[in-house]
């Protein structure tokens, strides 16, 4: 295996390791009520601050790894990731109120996210010159972090079967692990040519300014489909492992593998997609609007009422048209900007998704004390509106296939 494709191999990791991070938590979530008793709200916030410090860090992180590199911003953030999954554990372990402390641990965690998965991103476009091998690495990436999620709820499930806090252990574990391939496998790249004078935050400013002034549009419409996008995803997720304990009475290993369905798909999906779109533009937008489409339909079918097989069968349609979405959205964002800013605005893209993430427990949440039948027309009418920016908004013609934004002066 040659030194690009361990390296690939080495950032496909991270977003393994973040997704597990958070997302093994979310069928545990239940329990976790139970244990240190307190609300589905609550609960839902262990989520929401993890993603919530992500969104407002992510964008200097990105810039941070334009200014000084990409492994210096990564190395340190999943150490501090560590460190915010042992304080979680120790809270959960020796304290008779441990849920204020594991919110502050989730905190530290976020703070690592900032740093780690959304600056995989720019850092596999730098590895490659062809744009169709950075689809590809992008697919992989895309795919990683979705086999994250089909593995989280098992792992999550079978980890709390003894120590329902075990979920917390681990996020040290994997993240030393991420560290080590990191460490070993990538190589960092001169973050500056030579004569390059070192970019000012005002000038920062300055360039993410002009970038939106000629490109606003189509990149505003592609971070506000991402958002979207895992807003859905988290948002069916959390309804479904709730309603799996409630409804169906699955619990344990089972309850983790059934959640795991709709994740599969969507692995597969965005697997198939990240190989497929390759370079093309036009190919890029039509991908994510028949990928939201395909959710949308699914999502309106669903009742709360269903039996468990129709269930899963729709919120599956559901992880493949996300699926479809997700690798077309990371190839256009970052095939579509130069080197140079690309570390900036894949972190404000990377901002977008985890608002989605922060914003789908606890608004389901909300829901779910009202009225639970309005949570599936709330969330398929939020893929129509991902239809409805990609149509009207992302307008790529075939001269874009060949170019990026242009870096600005």
């Amino acid at each position: 295996m040659d030194g690009r494709k361990m390296a690939l191999f080495a950032l496909a990791s991270i977003p393994l390791v973040m997704t597990l991070g958070n997302s093994m938590l979310i069928p545990i979530l239940p329990l976790m009520e139970k244990e240190i008793e307190i609300t589905a709200v609550q609960s839902s916030l262990i989520i929401t601050i993890y993603s919530i410090v992500a969104i407002i860090l992510i964008p200097f992180a990105g810039y941070l790894s334009d200014r000084i590199g990409r492994k210096k911003v990564i190395i340190p953030s999943l150490i501090i990731t560590a460190i915010g999954g042992g304080i979680c554990a120790f809270a959960a372990w020796k304290m008779e109120q441990p849920y204020v402390l594991i919110l502050v641990g989730r905190f530290l965690q976020g703070i690592g996210a900032a740093g780690a998965f959304p600056v995989v991103l720019p850092t596999v476009g730098d590895m490659f010159e062809d744009e169709q091998d950075v689809s590809a690495g992008l697919g992989i990436i895309e795919t990683s972090n979705t086999f994250g999620k089909v593995l989280s709820p098992i792992i999550g499930a079978l980890l709390a079967i003894s120590i329902w806090f075990l979920p917390f252990v681990f996020i040290p574990i994997f993240s030393s692990i991420a560290i080590i391939l990191m460490v070993f496998f990538v190589k960092p790249k001169p973050h500056k040519k030579e004569g390059q004078t070192t970019t000012s935050f005002k000038q920062f400013l300055n360039q993410i300014k002009e970038i939106f002034h000629h490109n606003g549009k189509w990149l505003l419409s592609t971070f506000a489909i991402g958002c979207l996008n895992m807003f859905i995803l988290f948002g069916f997720l959390f309804h479904f492992s709730s309603l799996l304990e409630e409804t169906y009475r699955l619990n344990g290993v089972w309850k983790g593998v059934v959640l795991a369905i709709p994740l599969l798909f969507l692995c597969i999906a965005s697997f198939v997609a990240g190989k497929k779109i390759g370079k093309n533009k036009i190919v890029m937008k039509w991908v994510i609007f028949v990928g939201n489409l395909t959710a949308a339909i699914s999502l309106f079918f669903v009742k709360t009422d269903s039996v468990l097989w129709f269930y899963t069968l729709l919120l599956s349609i559901a992880g493949i048209g996300i699926g479809l979405s997700l690798p077309a959205l990371d190839a256009l964002i970052t095939e579509g900007v130069e080197k140079q800013v690309r570390g900036t605005i894949t972190s404000l893209y990377s901002s977008m998704r985890f608002l989605g993430v922060a914003a789908g427990p606890l608004l389901i949440a909300l829901i779910m004390d009202i009225e639970a039948s309005y949570i599936y027309y709330l969330l398929a009418g939020t893929s129509v509106v991902a239809c409805i920016l990609t149509f009207v908004l992302i307008r790529p013609t075939k001269e874009d296939n060949n170019t990026a934004v242009p870096k600005p002066t």
